[in-house]
C-alpha cells in the first residue's frame, strides 16, 4: 500500500465533503483522482465507469427499486396511521405509553416500508402533535421518533441488508433479514427502557384505556399491513421467492392494500412513481460510485494493508471488535449508510472472518453500528427529517438524545459479544 493513495483518497473526500459536494460525487471524484496515480487520464476515466456500470449490474439490486416505491405506496396509503392506532390501543395506558408507541409504531412501520426516513417522517408527523397535546415535551418526542425509527433498518424487507449482502460478496440475503429481527427488537426495547424512564422521572400523563372491542377493530385495521411482512418474509425462507421477486409482491400488495383504505388515488400514482425513482436514482448512483471506490481499494491493496496494522495494535479479539465499532460509529457520523456499507465492508470483512466470527453476524453489528450515524450530524438524514417533522431545532434535541445514543451503543456492544442474538434465527431455519 502506497501512503500517498490513502493520503489522496482520504484528503480529496475529506475536502469535498466539507465544501458541500453530494456523496457520490465526492466518492466518484476521489476515486478518479486516486487511480489518476497509477493510470493515465483516459483509463481512469474509462476504469470508473466501467466500475460504476459493472457494480450496477447485478439481479440482487433489482430488489431495491421495489421496496422503495413500496415503501412510498405504505407512507402514503395510511399505514402508519392505522399502525399508530393500534400501537397506542394496546399501550398508551402505561406511564410514557405514548413514547411506547412511538417505538413500537416506528418498529412496525420502518419494518413494513424498510425506510428509516418514510418512519420518522410518517411516525413522527402523527405522533409528535399527538404527544405534544397530551402534555410531552416536543423535543423528547422528536428524539424518540428519531432513533426509533432506525430499528426499520434491522428488521427486515431492508434496503441495506441487501446491499450489505452485494459488498460482502453473496452472503445470503434470507439469512440476513432472519438476523435482523432480535436485534432489531433489542435496540426497540433499549429505547423503550430510556423513554419510560424519561417518561415516568417527568410524570408524563397516560392514556385512556382503549376498550377490548376497539382494540381489536384498530388490529383488524392494521393486520393487512403486518401480514405484508409475513408474505415478503415467510416467501423468502421458504424459498417460494427471492428477495427481488419478494420486492415486486410488495409493490403489488401496497398498491392494492392503498386503493382498499381509499387513500391513494390513481391520479396520485405518477407523483409516487416519481418520487421512488429520484430515490432509486440517488441510492443506484451511490451504489455505483462506492463500488468503484472498493476497486480501486482492493487495486491499491488498501484493505490488507489495513487490515495487517489494526491485528498488529493488538491480539485481543474484543479490542479489535471494540476498534472496528468505534471506526464505524465515527464513519456513520459523516458517511450516508450505503457507502459506508458497500466501502468499508470490503476492509473490515475479511478481518472479523478471520477472527472466526460469522459474515451475517458482522453484517448486523455494521448496520447498526451505521444506524447510531444517522441520528447524529453532519450526514444524519433521520436527525434532520425527524426535527424538520417536529418543526425544532437539532441543538435542542441534544438532550433528550444522549441517553436513548446510550441504549443504541449498549445494544450494539450486546449483539456484538452475544453472537446468538443475530445467529439463533438463521441457524433455526437453516441458513
Amino acid at each position: 500500500m502506497d501512503p500517498t493513495t490513502v493520503l489522496i483518497l482520504a484528503v480529496s473526500f475529506a475536502l469535498l465533503l466539507l465544501v458541500g459536494v453530494p456523496v457520490a460525487f465526492c466518492i466518484g471524484i476521489s476515486t478518479a483522482l486516486t487511480l489518476l496515480l497509477t493510470v493515465d487520464p483516459t483509463s481512469t476515466m474509462t476504469t470508473v465507469a466501467q466500475r460504476v456500470a459493472t457494480g450496477l449490474d447485478s439481479f440482487a439490486l433489482l430488489a431495491i427499486p421495489f421496496f422503495i416505491l413500496a415503501g412510498q405506496l405504505m407512507n402514503r396509503g395510511g399505514m402508519a396511521r392505522r399502525l399508530v392506532s393500534f400501537a397506542k390501543s394496546v399501550l398508551g395506558t402505561f406511564p410514557g405509553g405514548l413514547a411506547y408507541v412511538n417505538v413500537v409504531a416506528a418498529m412496525l412501520f420502518g419494518a413494513v416500508s424498510g425506510s428509516a426516513v418514510a418512519a420518522a417522517s410518517g411516525v413522527g408527523g402523527f405522533m409528535g402533535p399527538q404527544m405534544e397535546k397530551e402534555g410531552y415535551d416536543k423535543n423528547f418526542g422528536a428524539a424518540v421518533n428519531i432513533t426509533s425509527a432506525t430499528t426499520g433498518l434491522l428488521i427486515p424487507p431492508s434496503n441495506v441488508l441487501i446491499i450489505y449482502s452485494l459488498a460482502s460478496g453473496g452472503v445470503s440475503i434470507a439469512a440476513l433479514f432472519l438476523a435482523g429481527y432480535l436485534p432489531g427488537i433489542l435496540v426497540g426495547l433499549s429505547l423503550m427502557a430510556v423513554a419510560g424512564v424519561w417518561a415516568w422521572r417527568a410524570d408524563y400523563p397516560t392514556s385512556d384505556r382503549v376498550p377490548l372491542g376497539e382494540t381489536l377493530r384498530r388490529f383488524r385495521d392494521a393486520l393487512p399491513s403486518l401480514f405484508m411482512l409475513v408474505v415478503v418474509i415467510g416467501g423468502i425462507v421458504a424459498g417460494i421467492f427471492t428477495a427481488t421477486e419478494a420486492a415486486a409482491i410488495a409493490v403489488f400488495y401496497a398498491l392494492v392494500l392503498a386503493f382498499v383504505y381509499r387513500e391513494v388515488t390513481v391520479k396520485e400514482l405518477p407523483e409516487i412513481f416519481l418520487e421512488a425513482v429520484e430515490t432509486t436514482a440517488v441510492v443506484m448512483l451511490l451504489i455505483g460510485t462506492s463500488i468503484a471506490m472498493s476497486w480501486v481499494l482492493s487495486y491499491e491493496n488498501i484493505p490488507q494493508s489495513l487490515s495487517r496494522t489494526l491485528v498488529a495494535l493488538t491480539d485481543s479479539t474484543v479490542g479489535i471488535l471494540l476498534i472496528i465499532n468505534a471506526i464505524l460509529l465515527v464513519v456513520g457520523t459523516f458517511m450516508d449508510m450505503t457507502p459506508a456499507v458497500l466501502i468499508f465492508t470490503p476492509i473490515f470483512l475479511p478481518i472479523v472472518t478471520e477472527l472466526g466470527f460469522e459474515p451475517v453476524h458482522f453484517g448486523i453489528i455494521m448496520v447498526l453500528n451505521l444506524c447510531v450515524g444517522l441520528c447524529t450530524p453532519p450526514v444524519g438524514s433521520v436527525l434532520f427529517v425527524g426535527a424538520a417533522v417536529a418543526d425544532t431545532t437539532i441543538s435542542r434535541l441534544v438532550r433528550p438524545l444522549l441517553p436513548l445514543f446510550l441504549a443504541m451503543v449498549v445494544a450494539l456492544l450486546v449483539v456484538t459479544f452475544v453472537p446468538e442474538v443475530s445467529l439463533w434465527l438463521p441457524r433455526l431455519f437453516g441458513f
